[in-house]
């Protein structure tokens, strides 16, 4: 038993360690960290010299990354998102998945491999890699225009796809050919009783449950309860109603992700699915044989040519049939052309089903690195494409349509249009005041705030507001600091102060940040940190006494405005 633990601690560390190292090379390269995860994986797997992974091991830990992924897909997925793109992102998902489904059928099968084996296969070629797509956009500052909006709701469209080949294939690739349709309505049957489970039992225990840990206002209690609803699911999915733990943990994510602590479950437990992804990646890449890839290199780069050509152009053509500008075309179907961790959730099942041979799996693996390593490299060339096109005019008047931008949701239309934005966090005696002049003087505020029943009273009022923990990205994203005009931060008690401030200049440089904390000697710090205003609970006290004392003194307001300015100089930095 201590020889097993400390082959499963090597196993772990060798596995972050190497993913860590690589991670950090292929970033500062310009590439997704996760060619350094898979790559970190080969190293480590049994086909290449050095150090050795316990692969039985790594796949056992590798499973709680799939099931906090898909509980992360199921926590993010926006139904309002998909609809404002449903004209493109629907049928244009659906085809081109189709489309590579089959081609890629068509390469296992004249690889000789069987045909529930090619399915697999094509399978996993049809669904691109979300985590690489958004890091794509958001680098390029496309992740909130009509590109971004089209790709990330055709991405929703194909999670979607994956979620329901996940629940299908067992039953159709498991049953003899007179049972398929047997099979596939007891699948039907038994996803029926999980989903009226969840809708109807989860709707009212989840957010129950919630409630009552958020009360005890313990971040650790509350992390350690959306975990286990999302592998408790999972679970239970599998043992009681026999579908797969990934089918379970996406429900149970959409179940939180409807209730009001979706956003604090997100920023709680989401770095917790990150931790356990990288070590799914670490798994998959230690199923490489480079060796054996180079031994059938046309497999390869047929498959290569069905995710490099074949899906772009799919993709391209249906953006454009449906009169979307050529550039809109153009970049959706580059940031698509690439496969990643839902290939790789499709191979792991193909592998537990035993007909997927090591051949497909070696090059699905082969294939997701390099069409991840290209598809940065790829997507910078669209705008010198696009100014080329432009200076050929014909050229450029058959390309382009008419501009067709997708509506955005409900939330961000209301940010949008509000002429002035701010940011408050906490909604104490100071941030109650600052909120109701901010709305008095036509300044549309969003509250953020770490008590559940203040954020429904607020919501109740028509404020927005957001349940959640503001030294978390994914909070302040969501409460729309990137469009604010300033930032509030209300009470001197916020924790991880600075964090948040830079958080939120990194994510607009030009919001104004002004900050409150109770001494002095911390004033500098956050004015290091990027706030434009810091307002001391002692400094302000002693504005107040020097402006009691002259004006019973009898001095003049003159005198007192200057006496201010100069005091408010010396404790602050500069005059108000």
């Amino acid at each position: 038993m201590r020889v097993h633990n400390i082959d499963l601690i090597l196993t772990i560390t060798g596995g972050l360690t190497g993913a860590l190292l690589l991670g950090y090379l292929t970033h500062r390269l310009g590439l997704s960290p996760i060619v350094g995860y898979l790559l970190a994986g080969t190293l480590l797997g049994p086909h290449t010299p050095g150090f050795v992974a316990d692969a039985s091991m790594a796949e056992q830990i590798a499973e709680i990354g799939v099931i906090l992924l898909m509980f992360g897909v199921g926590l993010q997925f926006h139904v309002e998102e998909l609809l404002a793109v449903r004209r493109v992102a629907v049928p244009g998902a659906l085809v081109r998945c189709a489309v590579a489904s089959a081609l890629g059928y068509g390469i296992g099968i004249a690889a000789g491999w069987s045909w529930q084996g090619a399915v697999i296969f094509g399978t996993a070629l049809s669904v691109a890699s979300t985590v690489v797509l958004i890091r794509v956009l958001a680098d390029h500052r496309d992740l909130h225009t009509p590109t971004g909006h089209i790709a990330v709701g055709w991405v929703v469209v194909e999670d979607l796809f994956t979620v329901i080949a996940l629940v299908i294939l067992p039953a159709l690739l498991g049953a003899a050919h007179a049972n398929v349709a047997a099979a596939l309505g007891l699948t039907a049957l038994k996803i029926s009783a999980l989903v009226a489970f969840a809708i109807l039992v989860g709707n009212r225990l989840i957010p129950y449950l919630l409630d009552r840990v958020a009360a005890t206002r313990s971040r650790e209690l509350f992390t350690l309860t959306v975990l286990v609803l999302a592998l408790g699911i999972a679970v239970g999915a599998a043992r009681v109603f026999d579908v797969s733990m990934a089918l379970g943990a996406f429900l149970a994510g959409m179940v939180v992700a409807r209730s009001d602590y979706s956003q604090r479950a997100a920023s709680d437990a989401l770095p917790m699915r990150d931790a356990f992804a990288v070590l799914f990646f670490v798994s998959v890449g230690m199923l490489l044989d480079p060796a054996a890839v180079l031994d059938h290199p046309l497999i390869l780069l047929a498959t290569l040519g069905v995710v490099l050509v074949a899906r772009p152009v799919i993709a391209f053509l249906i953006v454009r049939l449906l009169q979307y500008p050529f550039r809109v075309a153009l970049a959706v179907s580059v940031a698509l052309a690439q496969i990643g961790e839902f290939s790789f959730i499709l191979t792991s099942l193909g592998k537990q089903l035993g007909v997927l041979t090591a051949g497909a799996t070696n090059t699905i693996v082969a294939a997701s690195i390099v069409s991840i390593i290209l598809n940065p490299i790829l997507y910078r060339l669209v705008s010198p494409i696009e100014r080329w096109a432009m200076a050929q005019p014909r050229l450029w008047r058959l390309l382009n349509g008419k501009p067709h931008v997708a509506e955005p949701g409900a939330a961000a239309r209301d940010r949008r249009a509000a002429r002035y934005r701010a940011v408050v966090i906490g909604y104490g005696p100071t941030g109650r005041t600052v909120t109701r002049l901010l709305k008095d003087n036509e300044v549309e505020p969003t509250v953020i705030e770490l008590n559940m029943n203040t954020v429904r009273e607020l919501k109740e009022q028509g404020i927005d507001a957001i349940y959640g923990d503001a030294s978390h990205r994914d909070t302040l994203e969501a409460a729309g600091v990137a469009t604010a005009n300033v930032l509030i931060l209300t009470s001197a008690d916020i924790a991880h102060t600075e964090e948040v401030i830079r958080s939120a200049r990194e994510q607009n440089p030009r919001v104004h940040v002004m900050a409150r904390t109770t001494h002095l000697r911390e004033l500098q710090k956050l004015k290091q940190a990027g706030a434009d205003l810091v307002f001391s609970g002692e400094g302000e006290v002693a504005l107040a006494f020097t402006e009691s004392m002259l004006f019973r003194l009898g001095a003049t307001a003159e005198q007192i405005d200057r006496e201010r300015s100069r005091v408010h100089e010396e404790l602050f930095g500069k005059p108000s």
